[in-house]
């Protein structure tokens, strides 16, 4: 199928058609109207692209107001070329099943549709304005470069407007008059390796367009003769956070050729702040406003979990000749970012003077780099969701809205510069060396990203390095420049244990695994194991369920995965990877579970592991928060997936939660009890600053019949704030079973329940042969014994529903009851909820939590949260390790909330 599909496309390139149909878009196309106001900012909604090669007309002639874009495809204002032709339909296939992405990488000697440039064209009406109205267009950083036109006229070219990052701002002012204008971009093809644009490692296959367009945005912009830019709020909190001094400061720039007395007022905090300024000609001038203001008692800016999230606001204008010229706002928070090295050498961040483990993942956004709203606040929900406080963006970095949404939530941020491409050439990854002109354009990058970082108090750091330390003279280059914009907050020299001289030690390793490793791993003491800040790191695959398995491999790819270990997976990684493979993953779950009867039962097992795994990722951190030798931040790799994949994440593309999530969430309660793979020891923490008093622990060793073969109460466990301590010691226990099971719960003073954690172990250890590790695995000499689970009896549940409307989601709480009659236990129920009994899966869905064992007798009540949609009602699918699926319909509850 693959093949038939590439000698179409192959076909239709060659003889300079365009691939399928020229489809209509969804939304139809519309001139931009720009607002009347000076100091407006309208971000270009939609415009229409084309293959240079079939539209071979200049950039005056695609510029002008009455060219006839005929046959062109009209896509969303942040498009790249691939994103708009998927928009558009126009590959009569889905690229992300099986391989099919492949036949959209026709060989460039067929004519492929991404090695010439593209036109990216849009009108714009403005209204009738002042003669001292200015026009800007504003870009926000284009892959790989782009020339441009208004209205017929060439008003910048590719050494202009270059890089995935730099945004510039371009008076058109001249070019352009009331009513309709139009502007058109050339946008030239490039590559990582050559362009310091966005590459994708080994995350995912290289998107066939690299990333072509205009990515984050054009705006068209109006304002007066002073406009103003860069908005700054930088704040210091005093030690008792009792006082913040805050330093306001803009950029003004006269684009007039006469000087200008500009009057800079508005409010920061509420408070009133107002300044003149004298600019010449041209001149471009730093206005500090209200130095030395204070805020006393002021609101202060907490990470998730440990305070609340509030936010202050700046805004001023611009006032010349008794007119409004220009006006910015942004917002702030008031907090404290510092770090400092453990006796070890470690980082370890300290907020509001609150030193913290940072429990996070690695960022990746759609490998098309669409802009999907929804979707990128549903993923902050997962964040918060699943407990993690951090997350790392290593390159692809985001606009505004990602950083507001972190702000919102509380969720830190440490963002960086990506490895392994032209960012990296001096460490000789593939990259080309650097010429005076890709300099220009990294300073440009790093000036544009500190100023649009600096504002938001949930940005705590900047790598300015990833695999490698920049060299020395770049290394400064960074630095000074981040500087040069006020930035105060660490600066990071590489994701690696390394140094520069000018950003210091970077306090982080980066050793590994990124393949498959047993729990018991995370306990150890040398390379990824639970000390120190571990900046990227897990034990690799991460298998979705199985609907999405299907959804995501062909039936030859499925049969492939539970059948062939050593067979590459197209899903898995990059061709050429190390981890293209999943043998490791499934040589392990074949020892330690049993050989495999089919796909479900290899996504059944994987489900079991991947939790365990990545629970004991976490957990393991958890445990040494505290200790002399600290764990103090780990990053799971990765948070999420650029497209469908069986590796690196802890939810899937199509975010429907699994086994990976599911841990990960376990592990990140605010208040948790666990178990140390270790000592044995059963660990309470608390990522809370709240100190608990008088909580009960509950420890039952079981064997896999449910008998309990150890139990013991831990009464009036005191734990502090912002730690995490041991209660007890597990003895050894005599006559387990093979497999056997711990059973920990953890109540408050009250009784009521805090956490409860339940762990498979086996009898027989997992053993690391840690002389042999290598960068991405520690090779396992005897797997652990859990075969015996897949002859456990089929156990009895019953489950009740009912759901209740609260605004725009659906609230769907269940009852989920193992009778004292059953046979067995049930292991690791796993709850969803469909629209109707035959329905799609309701996604995106919060649960309080899911993939629970219970023994006969035991019941949990599991709530899930998801958007409301459509007349179809929710119904409850409930399936296990040992149990039937089975589907339940959710009672509506009367006096539902609107």
């Amino acid at each position: 199928m693959q093949n038939a599909i590439r000698t179409v496309i192959a076909a239709a390139i060659v003889t300079g058609l365009a691939v399928g149909s020229v489809a209509t878009a969804r939304t139809t196309y519309a001139d931009t109207r720009v607002a009347a106001q000076a100091g407006t900012v309208s971000p270009i909604g939609r415009w229409q692209i084309q293959d240079v090669a079939r539209a071979p007309q200049d950039g005056a002639a695609v510029s002008a107001s009455g060219f006839a874009a005929k046959e062109w495809y009209p896509v969303t204002g942040r498009a790249t070329v691939m994103a708009g032709l998927l928009e558009n339909d126009v590959f009569k296939f889905d690229v992300f099943h099986g391989d099919n992405l492949r036949a959209v990488q026709v060989p460039e000697a067929s004519g492929n549709l991404f090695v010439t440039p593209w036109w990216y064209r849009a009108g714009f009406e403005l209204p009738k304005a002042p003669g001292t109205r200015h026009t800007l267009l504003r870009t926000h950083g284009i892959i790989s470069a782009a020339d441009a036109w208004v209205n017929g006229q060439k008003v910048a070219d590719r050494a202009d407007l270059s890089g995935a990052y730099p945004e510039h701002d371009i008076d058109v002012t001249r070019w352009v008059h009331a009513d309709a204008n139009a502007v058109a971009f050339k946008v030239y093809p490039g590559d990582p390796r050559t362009n310091l644009s966005i590459g994708w490692v080994d995350w995912n296959p290289t998107p066939p367009d690299n990333n072509m367009g205009p990515w984050r945005g054009v705006d068209i912009v109006q304002t007066g003769p002073v406009a103003l830019s860069a908005p700054y709020v930088a704040t210091t909190l005093s030690a008792d956070l009792k006082r913040a001094t805050l330093a306001v400061s803009v950029t003004a720039t006269n684009l007039d050729t006469m000087a200008h007395d500009a009057t800079v007022s508005g409010t920061v905090a509420d408070k009133p702040v107002e300044r003149t300024v004298h600019l010449g000609p041209g001149e471009v001038k730093r206005v500090a406003l209200a130095p030395g203001s204070t805020l006393d008692d002021p609101k202060v800016w907490w990470p998730i979990g440990m305070g609340e999230h509030p936010l202050y606001r700046m805004a001023v204008t611009a006032t010349v000749d008794g007119a409004a010229s220009d006006r910015v706002a942004t917002t702030f928070g008031v907090r404290r970012v510092e770090s400092r090295l453990t006796t070890q050498g470690y980082r370890q961040f300290i907020v509001n003077g609150q030193p913290l483990l940072i429990r996070g993942g690695g960022w990746a956004p759609d490998m098309f780099l669409r802009d999907d709203p929804a979707r990128m606040e549903a993923e902050f929900d997962y964040v918060v969701n699943l407990g993690i406080n951090t997350i790392r963006s290593e390159g692809k970095l985001e606009n505004d809205r990602f950083y507001d949404l972190a702000d919102r939530h509380g969720i830190l941020v440490l963002a960086g510069w990506e490895c392994c491409d032209k960012w990296e050439a001096a460490a000789k990854t593939g990259g080309e060396p650097w010429t005076d002109a890709d300099l220009r354009v990294a300073q440009a990058s790093m000036a544009t990203e500190a100023r649009l970082l600096r504002n938001h108090p949930s940005v705590i750091g900047f790598y300015i390095g990833s695999d490698h330390p920049p060299p020395p003279a770049l290394s400064k280059m960074y630095t000074d420049t981040l500087r040069a914009e006020g930035w105060s907050l660490p600066v990071i020299s590489a994701a690696v244990d390394d140094t520069t001289e000018e950003a210091g030690p970077s306090g982080m390793k980066m050793a590994g695994p990124y393949d498959w490793i047993p729990p018991s791993y995370w306990y150890g003491d040398k390379l990824g194991a639970a000390f120190g800040f571990d900046s990227e790191v897990s034990a690799g695959a991460d298998i979705p369920r199985l609907e999405d398995v299907r959804r995501m491999l062909s039936v030859q790819e499925q049969e492939a995965l539970w059948k062939y270990p050593e067979a590459r997976q197209y899903h898995a990684s990059a061709d050429w990877s190390t981890f293209a493979v999943l043998t490791p993953f499934d040589t392990a779950l074949a020892k330690r579970y049993g050989a495999f009867s089919g796909l479900a039962d290899y996504v059944a097992k994987a489900q079991l592991d991947n939790y365990d795994n990545v629970r004991a990722q976490f957990e393991a951190f958890n445990a040494r928060m505290s200790a002399a030798n600290p764990a103090t931040g780990v990053i799971y790799w990765m948070l999420n997936n650029a497209w469908p994949s069986l590796h690196w994440h802890l939810y899937d593309y199509y975010m429907n939660p699994a086994g990976a999530y599911y841990g990960a969430k376990k592990a990140n309660e605010p208040v948790h009890i666990q178990y140390a793979y270790d000592s044995r020891s059963i660990v309470v923490v608390n990522h809370t600053l709240d100190r608990r008093h008088g909580l009960q622990a509950s420890v039952k060793v079981r064997n896999l019949d449910g008998s309990v073969r150890y139990g013991k109460q831990v009464q009036g466990i005191e734990l502090p704030g912002n730690h995490a301590q041991s209660v007890l010691d597990l003895p050894s226990v005599a006559g387990l079973s093979t497999t056997y099971f711990v059973e920990l719960e953890l109540a408050d003073a009250d009784g009521k329940a805090v956490s409860r954690n339940v762990y498979w172990l086996s009898t027989r250890a997992d053993t690391l042969d840690w002389a042999k590790s290598n960068w991405y695995l520690t090779p396992v000499t005897e797997y652990g014994d859990f075969t015996a689970l897949a002859s456990m009896p089929k156990a009895t549940r019953e489950v009740r529903a009912s759901t209740v409307r609260e605004g725009d989601e659906e609230v769907t709480t269940v009852t989920l009851s193992v009778p004292a009659s059953s046979p067995s236990a049930a292991v690791q129920e796993h709850l969803a909820i469909r629209r109707g009994a035959e329905g799609d899966l309701a996604l995106p869905v919060r649960w309080t939590d899911n993939d629970v064992t219970l023994w006969p007798g035991e019941s949990v009540v599991l709530t899930a949260r998801y958007p409301a949609q459509g007349a179809a009602g929710a119904v409850v699918e409930v399936s296990g390790w040992n149990t039937p699926v089975a589907q339940v319909a959710a009672e509506v509850t009367q006096g539902t909330k609107h």
